[in-house]
């Protein structure tokens, strides 16, 4: 388990191994720091100005070594075997960074799971605080992290409310829909948004290499009757079915369906697992849409098997015990994490209007500008 970093603890000694060095905190925390891993990490590698890597790995041999080590001031100080190259290293940038001992890491995810009960506890934020406020957008930034879902009220019905927000954070991610798309029925549509039917819960663009991350829509008009916005946390579901069924759940994880989007302009194809895991096994990312879900094209001796996993999730995905349900009204915005929240809707009236704005912001753009704001916010 990844220690808390102690700010009262020092570096207290060090020892030299055959392809590592070995430290001794003052409060007991033990690491090894390979030889490679130090030379390549010394602070004189990165530039000044850019912080990027200018030093060349192989410019050392693989037997670079330290020729002296020494501890001083909570520094760990190496003279190098060639170059005649000297690094000084924190303690605390080393402990920051250790991987592994007792400082081994894991991610530490800030994502908390929720079920049907969520409905009430559901945070938002006023639309011109957000606006106005970086510490405002930095809380409300933080809680989405956490929960995948939250909402934005008093909204003003423009068309550029929209993008004044999402600018709050950074670009949006332009889609075979455009930058911005409207969600209302349409004569001819091309996909089940832009009908009146009710719409089951997915992720959007499970045919994309990457699927969107962060999906806002905000409400303009929802004059109909019916219509309704369900959601669920797919880590919720996901997280049960890893305890009930392991085996549906590697399944699920380990093998690639195709899914695809086509019409007279696009033709868009991709393979993943329904479940992404990230390299610690961490659940980072579902994917289902089975309006999108293409032929399988297993082998022989998983299709039955995996038909078995995947109608389970299904099942689950439908569960009363997972979903929430809110109608949006005029001026109100939802926003969640389309690689982890399902969404879709209650059918509803044609002859009510019924007219939702929505854009994407990948997640790595939402996570870059939640990390800026932490280091001005976060005490």
């Amino acid at each position: 388990m990844l220690l808390a970093p102690n700010a009262l603890s020092v570096l207290q000694s060090v020892s030299q191994n055959e392809q590592s060095l070995h430290l001794v905190w003052s409060d007991g925390c033990r690491s090894d720091f390979h030889f490679l891993w130090l030379r390549d990490n010394c602070p004189t590698t990165l530039h000044p100005d850019t912080q990027e890597r200018v030093f060349d790995q192989l410019s050392v041999s693989a037997g670079i070594h330290p020729l002296k080590i020494s501890i001083e001031d909570d520094q760990l100080l190496i003279d190098w075997s060639e170059q005649d190259h000297h690094s000084a290293f924190l303690g605390s940038w080393l402990r920051v960074h250790a991987y592994s001992g007792d400082l081994t890491p894991r991610n530490q995810t800030t994502a908390t799971s929720w079920g049907s009960g969520f409905l009430n506890q559901i945070n938002s934020v006023d639309y011109i605080d957000l606006m106005q406020g970086n510490e405002t957008l930095y809380d409300w930034m933080k809680q989405l992290d956490r929960d995948g879902l939250s909402l934005v009220h008093n909204m003003p019905s423009t068309e550029t409310a929209l993008n004044e927000v999402t600018n709050r954070i950074d670009y949006q991610r332009q889609t075979n829909f455009g930058v911005t798309f409207e969600v209302k029925t349409e004569p001819n549509p091309i996909n089940l948004a832009y009908t009146a039917l009710a719409l089951p819960l997915h992720t959007d663009l499970s045919n994309q290499e990457t699927p969107p991350g962060y999906q806002f829509l905000h409400c303009l008009a929802n004059e109909s009757v019916g219509g309704e916005s369900i959601f669920a946390d797919g880590l919720r579901i996901l997280e049960d079915l890893r305890t009930e069924n392991s085996a549906y759940f590697e399944l699920l994880a380990n093998q690639a369906v195709p899914f695809r989007f086509h019409d007279d302009d696009h033709d868009i194809c991709h393979h993943h697992p329904v479940i992404n895991l990230d390299h610690q096994g961490n659940i980072v990312e579902l994917k289902y849409n089975a309006h999108l879900a293409s032929i399988f094209d297993l082998p022989e001796d998983i299709m039955h098997d995996y038909y078995l996993a995947y109608r389970d999730l299904m099942a689950r995905v439908r569960s009363p015990k997972y979903r929430i349900t809110l109608k949006l009204t005029e001026g109100t915005m939802a926003v969640f994490d389309n690689r982890r929240v399902l969404h879709g809707r209650e059918s509803f009236e044609p002859t009510g209007k019924r007219h939702l704005r929505g854009c994407y912001i990948d997640r790595t753009e939402f996570q870059s500008r939640l990390r800026v704001l932490k280091k001005r916010f976060h005490n």
